[in-house]
């Protein structure tokens, strides 16, 4: 078996295992900074709205003896607006300039064909009207709005109303960190960004479903039993499914970053370029949410149930008189009640590292 496969097996298992449900507030603490960061880019610099929001004209020239930067500085000084210049696959450019009309498109086309010696009919334009890409934004939202109210009932049939609520902060969360890197960095907003961002939304609660399932299996006839609380088999669920996350991931964002630095960095590949950029980092930021986030909040809100609150109190005392009972040296009273492995596992936390003696007996207690 290999490294990975055999990891995979002793986190499900329960051989060893991160606090991830443990450590949540330092979670909460980075979403919450990354978070804010977002929204802050946002409200300072805003997005930077392609053609197909803000109206304007595209020009599409064959190959031509002329740099990127030739073109762009030559296009700017036409059309007095700062233009976004893509080198094509072909050899040829896309020349994006916002605000341009017919009557300036038809000047902006003559003047640039002979700035970059091209022939004017060889220099193909197209008009895009704002009112376009306001269509399109309007039934993306409708369309997120009816995917997050189908979402949160789906899984409140499914699972609980904990996990939907979890399940829906973290789709929140993802969304609004891949919008406000957009914001920081300047990325272009398209069409295609539209696209990414609706389709990150099924990977992210992909992975989120996966936990759940798991969790759920977990936690049946949880108040029968004293070994483990709510929030420890909420931690085990998530190492249970932890190489599995992991693997689905780097296998969604391998063809991504191809699309992304090789199809968009080299060959130009416009839509798919911006397609693949919401992808990639929408995809990163499911992946973090549903291991840091919605699982480790559904355990928060499911530790506030007087059933858990009462699970938890009788564990902890178990494990204390566990302790005090290896402490002394009381070895003969383990027969009295459970069997000695029933015991022993009763008195070990759920998780939590590697385990060199058994599966987490105390260090007092003689087998």
């Amino acid at each position: 078996m290999s490294r990975l496969g055999n990891l995979g097996a002793r986190l499900y298992q329960g051989e060893v295992g991160y606090d991830f449900v443990g450590k949540r507030k330092v979670w909460y603490g980075v979403s919450i900074l990354i978070t804010i960061t977002a929204i802050v880019a946002l409200a300072v610099q805003g997005l930077n709205m392609g053609i197909e929001f803000k109206g304007g004209a595209v020009f599409t020239t064959p190959k031509a003896d002329v740099s990127v930067s030739q073109a762009t500085d030559a296009a700017a000084e036409i059309s007095d607006h700062i233009p976004v210049v893509q080198e094509l696959g072909t050899g040829g450019m896309r020349i994006q300039i916002s605000g341009v009309d017919t009557a300036e498109a038809d000047r902006v086309q003559k003047e640039l064909a002979q700035e970059l010696n091209i022939p004017a009919e060889k220099i193909n334009a197209d008009l895009v009207g704002p009112s376009w890409g306001e269509q399109i934004a309007n039934k993306a939202w409708t369309g997120l709005g009816v995917f997050m109210l189908l979402v949160v009932i789906y899984l409140a049939i499914a699972f609980e109303w904990r996990m939907a609520v979890a399940a829906l902060v973290a789709l929140i969360h993802d969304i609004t960190i891949t919008v406000g890197i957009y914001a920081l960095v300047g990325f272009e907003v398209t069409v295609g960004t539209v696209i990414g961002l609706l389709t990150i939304l099924g990977y992210s609660l992909y992975d989120t479903v996966v936990v759940f399932d798991s969790l759920k299996e977990g936690q049946k006839d949880i108040t029968k039993q004293t070994r483990f609380t709510y929030s420890e088999i909420a931690n085990r669920s998530i190492n249970g499914t932890l190489v599995r996350s992991i693997n689905t991931t780097v296998v969604a964002l391998l063809p991504v970053a191809g699309l992304l630095f090789i199809g968009g960095g080299f060959l130009g590949a416009g839509m798919l370029n911006d397609i693949s950029l919401s992808l990639f980092v929408g995809l990163a930021a499911g992946a973090y949410s549903s291991i840091f986030i919605a699982t480790p909040l559904v355990a928060d809100l499911k530790e506030r149930d007087p059933q858990m609150k009462a699970l938890k109190k009788r564990v902890l005392a178990k494990r204390a008189a566990a302790a005090a009972k290896g402490e002394s040296g009381q070895d003969e009273a383990d027969g009295a009640g459970e069997p000695h492995d029933e015991e022993a596992d009763d008195a070990a936390p759920a998780v939590v590292g590697p385990r060199g003696r058994g599966r987490g007996r105390p260090s007092g207690r003689r087998r």
